[in-house]
């Protein structure tokens, strides 16, 4: 396991870190923070990746393990409350929960899906507003798990996740169990699952990959389901939304925050 340290302007730090998760990132943290520049720490798992990742980002590489990730979540990740019900926390802090709302309690570990994410928050706000009692789920690039734990707690009658990376599928496993929660997860993507079962889609994943599985999202939905998609910025909109239309969906609305959005789809 190896780290990359790399400066980038603040206007570009968003699409930074965005192409940084893109190229297999387990984890990322803001180690300075400037008026005019960022300085980031990427962590990756495959000491071969590193000098295809060097040339194409440049910064400095050097070996890492689990406690350079584990010491910067400790210090950086903070108790959120995030929609109308939902109330995250690392599991080293003991704050009470708030009332009203539920406690999801995440861990340092490396899979993306801390909560902490623009991305993330768009997608936990769009289950909470769409998930009916009883309804599946359907989670594609499942990272942490968190998106699907949320889920099952706010009633869905069955959620499956997948993810492509085998690592994040063993931390996914590894916080369902932890947080008691029954949830099938297995190493693939979109087109494993079955026609017509979803209720609910969420896939935070990026936007090539968003477009590239458009018609799986179509054939995944049940009628009147809904897709939440989310991992791209503004910019992407209009090559997502184009791929969207393309394969039958309908655009029903566009959520975002800072530089990043969610879209959420409908069988057209």
């Amino acid at each position: 396991m190896f780290s990359i340290d790399l400066e980038c302007k603040q206007a570009d730090k968003e699409m930074m870190i965005a192409d940084l998760w893109e190229a297999g990132s387990n984890g990322i943290v803001e180690v300075e923070d400037w008026e005019d520049l960022a300085r980031l720490r990427a962590f990756f798992d495959h000491d071969q990746q590193q000098a295809a990742l060097l040339e194409r980002f440049g910064g400095e590489a050097r070996p890492a393990d689990t406690r350079d990730w584990v010491a910067f979540a400790r210090e950086y990740l903070q108790p959120m409350e995030i929609g109308e019900r939902i109330f995250v926390i690392p599991e080293w802090r003991d704050e009470p929960t708030p009332e009203g709302r539920f406690r999801v309690v995440i861990n340092a570990g490396l899979a993306f899906g801390t909560g902490a994410h623009e991305t993330t928050r768009l997608c936990l706000e769009a289950i909470e507003r769409h998930l009916r009692p009883g309804a599946t789920l359907v989670d594609v690039g499942t990272g942490s798990g968190i998106l699907s734990e949320v889920a099952v707690r706010l009633g869905a009658g069955r959620v499956f996740a997948s993810d492509t990376d085998p690592e994040a599928v063993a931390v996914a496993k590894e916080n369902f169990a932890r947080a008691e929660v029954a949830v099938p997860v297995f190493t693939g993507s979109a087109d494993a699952v079955a026609r017509g079962v979803a209720d609910v889609i969420v896939a935070n994943i990026s936007p090539a990959w968003i477009a590239e599985l458009a018609t799986e999202w179509v054939g995944i939905l049940k009628p009147g389901g809904v897709a939440i998609l989310s991992g791209f910025e503004a910019a992407d909109i209009p090559v997502v939304s184009a791929a969207l239309v393309k394969a039958g969906a309908r655009v029903d609305g566009e959520f975002g925050e800072l530089e990043w959005r969610m879209l959420e789809v409908r069988r057209g």
